[in-house]
């Protein structure tokens, strides 16, 4: 990844450029890029100027390089200020300019770029597939650090998509290049990473392999900074292994040395493993109370995330606590149950014991020969269902593998003719990049088809806890605000004063949620409101996604909640919709015993209510 280091002011380059530039040589211009690349953020005006610079002198020198070297520091400096749209339109241009100058140095910095800049927006499928062309060209044009850094970019990324074996791959090569080329690169970062991919794979004996090369060298470099991270590394694997003494040693190893350190980020991250080891060994009042020290050190930087962690841990603590005094209470209600009982059936057996005994025996016989024919005919009908329901998924499987083929050829084609764009005009390129994107969405829609299908045969297991709801859609909406003020839309909760406790399972719920609200942004205009609303009823509650959108049309609202009907309203700025997103919210609000209902009139918005019991 890019890395930012102290720069040198634009004092210094006011002073110096004319005497420097006075001389007819393009390596001059070279140097003063090199340079702008490491300024911080708070130097971003300066990457500007550099860039603008760079972009008159190479004309006047006729230096075709001059323009790479100028649309990509421009980009650096809209990312530098979090404009990422206008950041990754200067490296789409970058690099094509790269590509017309071909076989240039310059080809894989702009697609690591492009692959940086997405990944700060939160895409990794687009930031992955950019690192992978990079380290392909990288390897075609045998750059070994450039190799090398694409390789990490790669495993870190496919660490974060939750793949570790596709990390493992391109790590494991980025640690052969860096030892056959004697790079005499920091490799530290590179083992956290391998560290991390064996992590995931829950292997921890060789989790604990890499991390533990990190501490023998850091031990011995005293390098207390670094061995900060491989105790808290080391830590983690033995609280995941359940090895409690060795995970407590390695904690206040690093709690120690971050207090040493005087640095308060890390010692709090101690305290938050600290709670993590707690939680381990089921004492959650410790867990919470380590919690709590954590916030107490980082207020200043805590995000809503953790509050969520805090009051997730207090939640399971509390609810111990209530499940212990409902055991007690259950044990003395099932006693006065067991009294009462014994006491009736002593009184009914004296008169009427022989009379009932005869009567439950016929009854019985009957109702066992009824059962039996019932579940006979059952048996045959759910047979057929079943065999009904193998020849639609085996028809689905196979038309989605059918279908496959064309849009990977398609997608093969168009990535052919984007490797070199020279020759095309505008709309051509436009053309092409349309098609590409049309192959993309046509694979997204079957991949959502094969996850309904897999979704009915594999259902998700219900894991009830005690939700504090209101606390709850606080996160989904904040959770959802960057989204919405993409589009200039006014976000509102409307929220209660108190806590509303709510036994449910919190993967269902905030799948419908986020399901709602999605749609609800996608199908309102620029510049209009979306309203969150949260109510309280006799026996339940009620959550309300209201919006300012285009509406449903009568004729439509019967088949809202249909499986792979799209209705006739369309989103608002052309983003895409498979039609699934409503189905889907339907049967996850079957599955926890609840209902949803939609109000709409075209051109007046929505309102979708979901009803949930206590």
């Amino acid at each position: 990844m890019r890395r930012f280091t102290t720069a040198l002011s634009l004092i210094f380059l006011s002073l110096f450029s004319r005497e420097i530039f006075a001389q007819d040589d393009t390596n001059h211009l070279k140097a003063l890029y090199d340079r702008a690349l490491d300024f911080k953020g708070s130097k971003a005006d300066s990457v500007l100027y550099y860039a603008n610079f760079i972009e008159r002198e190479a004309a006047n020198l006729n230096f075709d390089k001059g323009a790479v070297l100028s649309l990509r520091l421009k980009g650096i400096y809209q990312e530098l200020r979090e404009e990422y749209d206008s950041a990754i339109a200067y490296y789409y241009q970058a690099l094509e300019q790269a590509r017309v100058l071909k076989k240039n140095e310059y080809e894989s910095a702009a697609l690591s770029d492009l692959a940086m800049a997405y990944a700060s927006i939160n895409q990794p499928l687009r930031a992955k597939d950019f690192f992978r062309e990079a380290f392909r060209v990288s390897t075609d044009r045998k750059e070994p650090v450039s190799v090398f850094i694409n390789g990490s970019n790669l495993g870190a990324i496919y660490n974060r998509l939750g793949y570790p074996d596709s990390a493992l791959f391109f790590l494991e090569q980025a640690e052969d290049v860096a030892k056959a080329n004697n790079l005499g690169m920091d490799i530290h970062s590179l083992y956290n990473n391998i560290g991390n991919a064996w992590f995931h794979k829950r292997e921890w004996a060789k989790a604990l392999h890499f991390f533990k090369i990190n501490y023998n060298t850091n031990t011995a470099n005293h390098d207390k900074d670094l061995l900060w991270y491989d105790c808290l590394n080391i830590g983690d694997v033995y609280v995941e292994t359940k090895k409690f003494d060795s995970a407590q040693k390695y904690i206040a190893l690093s709690l120690n040395l971050a207090t040493t350190q005087g640095s308060r980020r890390k010692e709090a991250d101690s305290y938050s493993l600290y709670a993590k080891y707690y939680a381990a060994k089921g004492n959650y009042k410790d867990a919470y109370l380590a919690f709590q020290r954590w916030h107490n050190l980082d207020t200043a930087l805590v995000s809503q995330r953790t509050l969520q962690t805090v009051a997730r841990l207090q939640e399971k603590y509390n609810l111990k606590q209530k499940i212990h005094q409902n055991m007690m209470l259950g044990v003395e209600i099932e006693r006065r149950k067991l009294e009462n009982r014994n006491m009736i059936l002593l009184i009914v057996a004296i008169g009427a014991l022989a009379i009932s005994a005869l009567v439950s025996l016929l009854l019985i016989r009957r109702k066992n020969n009824l059962l039996k024919k019932q579940n006979e005919l059952i048996q045959k009908q759910n047979n057929k269902l079943a065999q009904f329901n193998a020849d639609k998924n085996s028809l689905i499987s196979v038309v989605s593998h059918d279908l496959n083929g064309p849009f990977t050829s398609i997608k093969m084609w168009s990535q052919i003719l984007l490797a070199d764009v020279s020759n095309f005009s505008a709309d051509q390129k436009k053309a092409l990049y349309r098609i590409q994107s049309s192959a993309d969405n046509g694979e997204l829609l079957i991949r959502n088809i094969l996850y309904i299908e897999k979704e009915e045969i594999n259902r998700h297991a219900l894991n009830l806890e005690e939700l504090d709801a209101n606390a709850f859609l606080e996160d989904v909406v904040s959770m959802h605000q960057p989204q919405a003020l993409q589009k200039e839309i006014v976000l509102q909760y409307d929220g209660l004063g108190q806590p509303m406790i709510l036994l449910s399972d919190r993967y269902m719920l905030s799948r419908i949620c986020e399901n709602l609200l999605s749609n609800a942004i996608k199908f309102t205009p620029r510049g209009k409101n979306v309203w969150v609303r949260l109510a309280g009823c006799a026996d339940g509650m009620e959550i309300k996604v209201e919006d300012e959108g285009v509406g449903i049309a009568a004729d439509d609202i019967p088949y809202l909640f249909s499986r792979y009907r799209k209705i006739s309203s369309m989103p608002t700025e052309g983003e895409y919709s498979t039609g699934l997103g409503l189905s889907i919210v339907k049967r996850l609000v079957d599955e926890l015993n609840g209902k949803i209902t939609c109000k709409s009139e075209p051109g007046k918005g929505s309102t979708f209510i979901v009803f949930l019991k206590k």
